[in-house]
């Protein structure tokens, strides 16, 4: 269930925020995305959090969707599309609103999105991709995802990903909905990208100042990058990116 209340549309762009567990960091990161130039709706998928997630991002000023159980971030994408879509036929609006992406643990960095909208709002691009600065770390990493979602975006599509697993992305919704089905949990960006390369949309990186939490080593964190290789491993296997690793063009803006 989603809470809104129509108003005349003053903005071009949503911002969409899977979120699982993220009470720590939610009011901040809503509080940002508002602050964007030209963005009128911040929509929080709170997908199956066992904390206040959903209450604190309402009170933040966000429209809340939320999954009884956890789906995933694919799942939360397409759900907070689906309310902004929903939201846009409610207001009869001449264009539907492009979709800005954000993890919901960039707190205050996240108004540094910006960055992002200006090329799909000039119509130069149909999806832009963050690439962040050095994110601190507790040691460790997840490289060898890096690695392999780029090299096999390669493969499949021809386009050189600085970061291919980030996931701030905006887009329009034409290039949106051209995508679907999302592929499945974290190969969600893999298959956006080769998806979109593939069928001629303009894709661009933009580098932009966000900044997510600190990831750790403990046996959780790397359950989870196995998990995400799990996932980027099978959006490659759907697209058949196995192969040698041909001449590739990079997009940044």
């Amino acid at each position: 269930m989603a809470e809104h209340t129509t108003g005349t549309p003053t903005g071009d762009t949503a911002v969409v925020i899977p979120a699982y567990d993220e009470a720590r960091r939610i009011t901040a990161t809503v509080d940002a995305a508002r602050s964007i130039v030209g963005v009128d709706l911040v929509v929080v998928v709170d997908d199956g959090s066992a904390d206040d997630t959903a209450g604190l991002a309402r009170a933040a000023g966000a429209v809340i969707a939320r999954h009884g159980r956890n789906r995933g971030k694919a799942g939360a994408m397409e759900t907070g599309a689906a309310v902004v879509a929903a939201i846009d036929l409610r207001e009869d609006r001449e264009h539907p609103r492009h979709l800005l992406f954000l993890d919901a643990d960039l707190e205050g960095t996240a108004a540094a999105a910006a960055a992002l909208v200006e090329p799909v709002r000039a119509g130069k691009a149909a999806m832009t991709i963050a690439v962040l600065p050095p994110q601190a770390r507790a040691g460790g990493g997840h490289g060898f995802v890096v690695r392999a979602a780029r090299d096999g975006i390669a493969r499949a599509s021809g386009f050189a990903a600085t970061q291919p697993l980030s996931g701030q992305r905006c887009l329009t919704r034409e290039a949106f909905e051209a995508a679907l089905p999302l592929a499945d949990g974290f190969g969600v960006e893999t298959g956006l990208t080769i998806d979109l390369v593939r069928k001629g949309f303009a894709v661009q990186e933009v580098e932009v100042e966000l900044h997510h939490r600190v990831t750790g080593t403990d046996f959780a964190a790397q359950r989870h990058r196995a998990r995400q290789y799990a996932h980027v491993a099978r959006a490659l296997a759907a697209r058949g990116a196995a192969g040698a690793l041909p001449g590739a063009i990079r997009g940044r803006g």
